[in-house]
């Protein structure tokens, strides 16, 4: 992995050219953003992202977000603001000397790749959002108690499941759990109905119909000006990020977008 300096803050990176041209593509830079206590490598690379995107004819750039696998660890829950982290993206493909870039996030990567495309319309070309639905208006899908549950010194039992999985997944991963706890309490921001309707970027929305962590695609499209949702049949949260259809649905977008 490669690293730069955004803005005081150490952030890793890989960045693929692209391998050949059998979905369409030229070469054009895709960002690919991950969800929270996960990082560039679990979510994209382990999941054949970022070899099918490169096959396809696609440049490949995926980072760590701050806190999270290569990149530098901050401690302070105010440091990873959507907002800042979206400004991580940002950087990056200026220090790539990347004008524009279609932009996929998955999860709390979405999130980020929202924020970006509201605060930065004309670095992006394209919108994908997986993972997350209609609670990026509303707020709903995690419960709370996942920061207690990632500080909690070893064999402490987890106030309710899904902060007892984040904390098994985040030690799986070898996250550090202090930034991690740092991060969920304040990457969970909101766009509200007016922010969706001003980001009028070409946008896919791409959730698991078992997903209950997400809210519904087709809500959140019906806010968004330019937007569609791609259903994914019998997926959930977690093994909604690597299916085929949302592969195939991705390359068909790309494909499609001006």
């Amino acid at each position: 992995m490669q690293t730069f300096d955004s803005d005081g803050v150490a952030i890793a990176y890989i960045d693929v050219p692209a391998q050949g041209a059998k979905g369409g593509g030229t070469g054009d830079p895709v960002l690919l953003i991950h969800g929270f206590a996960s990082n560039h490598a679990v979510n994209w690379v382990n999941t054949l992202w970022v070899k099918f995107l490169s096959e396809s004819g696609y440049r490949v750039i995926a980072l760590d977000n701050r806190g999270h696998g290569q990149s530098e660890k901050l401690y302070a829950p105010e440091a990873y603001g959507a907002d800042l982290m979206a400004g991580d993206g940002l950087r990056l493909l200026r220090h790539l000397g990347i004008e524009r870039a279609d932009v996929m996030g998955y999860s709390m990567g979405a999130r980020i790749a929202a924020y970006l495309a509201l605060d930065y319309p004309d670095a992006v070309r394209s919108l994908l959002i997986g993972g997350l639905g209609f609670h990026l208006v509303d707020g709903r899908g995690l419960p709370q108690g996942i920061a207690e549950a990632l500080e909690a010194p070893a064999g402490t039992p987890a106030p309710n499941p899904t902060a007892a999985s984040f904390r098994m997944f985040a030690e799986q991963t070898k996250s550090d759990l202090k930034a991690l706890a740092a991060c969920i309490r304040c990457s969970r921001q909101t766009l509200s109905r007016a922010e969706l309707s001003a980001i009028d970027t070409p946008t896919l929305i791409s959730v698991g119909t078992l997903d209950t962590v997400a809210g519904s695609g087709s809500e959140l499209a019906r806010l968004m000006p330019n937007a569609r949702a791609l259903d994914l049949p019998g997926r959930d949260h977690s093994t909604a990020v690597g299916d085929k259809l949302h592969r195939k649905g991705v390359l068909e977008f790309l494909a499609q977008r001006p």
